[in-house]
């Protein structure tokens, strides 16, 4: 499944420049940055909940914000860019 992971962290405490940090660091292991505080990551059911886990670890229910949209497939007629970025096409070639 296609999900999008938002979230909004209080950086006015260095406790907080650190969650920032750690929650921007698990999203970049799942999936790929589309803005500043935006991952669409490509995930199983499993992977799903694994990573709700862990971030829901790291933030501070009390300061900060954590979203997630579940998009439903097939998620090419449902999302539209424009601009510059190109994401990445999961079903294509790995080229490392």
């Amino acid at each position: 499944m296609l999900i999008i992971v938002t979230y909004d962290v209080s950086t006015e405490t260095a406790a907080g420049r650190r969650r920032l940090r750690r929650v921007a660091k698990v999203c970049e292991g799942v999936g790929q940055r589309v803005q500043k505080s935006v991952f669409e990551c490509k995930v199983n059911a499993m992977q799903y909940e694994d990573l709700e886990r862990r971030l829901l670890a790291e933030i501070d229910e009390e300061q900060d914000n954590l979203r997630f949209y579940r998009l439903t497939e097939p998620s090419d007629l449902k999302i539209k860019q424009y601009g510059n970025f190109r994401s990445i096409d999961f079903n294509g070639p790995l080229v490392i």
